[in-house]
């Protein structure tokens, strides 16, 4: 029996998050669902973003679904953003964003790649500081090791969709110390795994670039934290925004899946969030971390024929409500 730790968040998280978490138990019957709570509400009544008992039923039920984060536009005392927290303290140091070309929703046919992030390191470590000048200095952390078991999760996601490339994303050139050591850790891992025909390299500049340009030239995309985090946000274009994309913080024993989007508290509460993104992230969960790929395929593929069924005006039509009955039905 599959065991699912359920943390809606702030927001639309809190609408999206029952809609996936619907369509993982039309496909898994038994799934035990177990609530917990995170998030800048979370943090204003318990004074905790993640409170220890949240981390212990992730771990406890080793899969979760986190909807979204709201943050203060300042520092707050003793605040550090749920997401964040979440991938440091449960382990979650790979973090896979697929970009995929959708019915009527996506500005072109012919894309298909997907983005994997290191999740722990990077300037995302959150250590900053003023020194006695007004100077304000943040810290970057690249090791080895993280480096290296992000190109073994890398590995494992280029078997399985059969990549014809593999692209390191870096920016060395710059950073010799910090983008050297990734690069050159994430390329030994691939060569040595038989993948070196497959394996090229972009600065991060030129990846950006070529996502605009070409983004059908890609396929598997291995990159830093922050570089990850802009790339992925930037390529979501091509599926149809933010609103579309998903994505999964994967680690040893233990995933989360989390729609890309934010809490979007515009349109909290209006019935018109969108609720595919996290409904594609349970897919991910499905593929990647549960090792059912067949059912992952159903989820894109119910999902593939709602959008195809739509007006042209798109999703701006639909509620929340009717985008989960009309999945649940292709279900």
């Amino acid at each position: 029996m599959k065991k699912l730790c359920v943390i809606p968040g702030d927001g639309i998280g809190r609408e999206v998050v029952p809609v996936a978490a619907a369509v993982l138990e039309k496909l898994l019957p038994d799934l035990e669902v177990v609530e917990a709570e995170a998030g800048w509400d979370c943090f204003t009544r318990h004074g905790s973003a993640v409170p220890e008992r949240t981390l212990e039923s992730l771990l406890e039920c080793g899969a979760g679904l986190f909807g979204a984060v709201s943050s203060p536009a300042g520092r707050v005392e003793g605040y550090r953003s749920a997401i964040l927290t979440l991938r440091q303290k449960a382990g979650l140091y790979v973090n896979v964003r697929p970009v995929r070309s959708w019915p009527q929703v996506s500005p072109r046919p012919d894309v298909d790649l997907v983005v994997v992030r290191e999740n722990s390191e990077g300037l995302y470590v959150g250590i900053e500081r003023l020194d006695a000048t007004g100077i304000a200095i943040a810290e970057c952390h690249v090791s080895r090791a993280a480096s290296e078991r992000l190109a073994a999760k890398a590995r494992a996601i280029a078997e399985l969709r059969q990549s014809r490339r593999i692209t390191i994303v870096h920016k060395a050139n710059v950073l010799p110390l910090t983008g050297g050591l990734f690069r050159d850790s994430v390329r030994d891992v691939l060569i040595n795994s038989g993948f070196g025909a497959l394996v090229d390299e972009r600065l991060v500049d030129v990846a950006a670039l070529d996502l605009v340009a070409g983004p059908e030239r890609f396929d598997v995309i291995v990159t830093s934290n922050l570089f990850g985090d802009i790339l992925s946000d930037l390529a979501s274009h091509w599926c149809g925004g933010l609103g579309m994309a998903p994505s999964l913080n994967w680690g040893d024993g233990v995933a989360l899946a989390e729609p890309v989007h934010g809490s979007a508290p515009d349109i909290a509460g209006t019935g018109q969030a969108n609720p595919i993104a996290a409904i594609l992230s349970v897919a991910l969960l499905l593929r990647y971390h549960w090792r059912k790929p067949e059912l992952a395929e159903r989820v894109e593929r119910a999902v593939e024929a709602v959008l195809s069924e739509l007006p042209l005006d798109g999703l701006g039509s639909r509620t929340t409500t009717e985008l989960e009955r009309a999945i649940l039905e292709h279900l």
